[in-house]
Parts: C-alpha cells; structure tokens; sequence
C-alpha cells in the first residue's frame, strides 16, 4: 500500500516497520510545513499520524480506510524537527478497529510526545486488487 501512496511519500514519509496492527513512520519538518507561527501545520502532523494509522490497519490485509478520527496537538513541531509516529491497534469488532497513534520527536532527555491521534478504521473489502 505504501508503495503506491504518492501523498505520503511526496511529504517524505518514511516507513520503518507495519505489521500485526502496529506501524511506525517518520517525517523531518521542512520549511514548506511551517506555519505563520514559525511551527510545523497542524494539517502535517494529522497526515503523518493518519498515514501510520492507515499502515497499521491495513497490515493485516483486508483494504481498510478511516471511518474517523481526531488529533490532539501536544508541543508545537519545529522546522527540522524529525518525528515518529508508533500506531497500534486498540481493537477490532466486525470490519472496524480502533487505532492510536502516538507522534514524537527525539530530545537530550528522552521522547517528546507532539501530537495524539485516535483513527477509527472500516474494511471495504476483503483483498487488494491488482493495479
């Protein structure tokens, strides 16, 4: 899937690792992702997060979208700044699940937490078709 996701990899979304309901992906903050605040737009942050949900939900196999979801802003994000986003898998009950993604940045005393992420997923069908 990632393969083909041309917005994610256009942003330079990097996948590290997506399987079993779990995903991790990074993103460096660039000039073009910068407010009039001089911090990194929210919209950016709720792609990254968004990207790594739709990684963990579809790792599985079945082609799955978000049905919702919602971010809760932490720290502001800074131009150079390079953020990991970790999603996991909350539950499942028929063709939805409940994901949360974590997005943060690496810092002298440890993890930063910048942003919270909650995606709620649907099946729409049970296999990839060819391309």
């Amino acid at each position: 899937m990632f393969e083909t996701d041309q917005a994610s990899r256009a942003l330079g979304i990097e996948l590290v690792e997506a399987a079993d309901g779990r995903a991790v992906a990074t993103m460096v903050i660039t000039e073009s992702m910068v407010n009039g605040h001089d911090i990194a737009h929210g919209g950016y942050l709720f792609l990254l997060a968004d990207s790594t949900f739709a990684l963990a939900c579809n790792s599985h196999g079945p082609v799955t979208v978000a049905a919702g979801a919602e971010i809760s802003f932490v720290a502001a994000g800074r131009l150079g700044d390079r953020l990991i986003a970790t999603a996991a898998e909350r539950t499942t009950f028929g063709r939805n699940g409940i994901y949360d993604v974590t997005v943060h940045r690496e810092t002298p005393a440890g993890p930063e937490v910048v942003a919270e992420f909650r995606g709620r997923s649907r099946v729409i069908q049970q296999t990839r078709e060819a391309q």
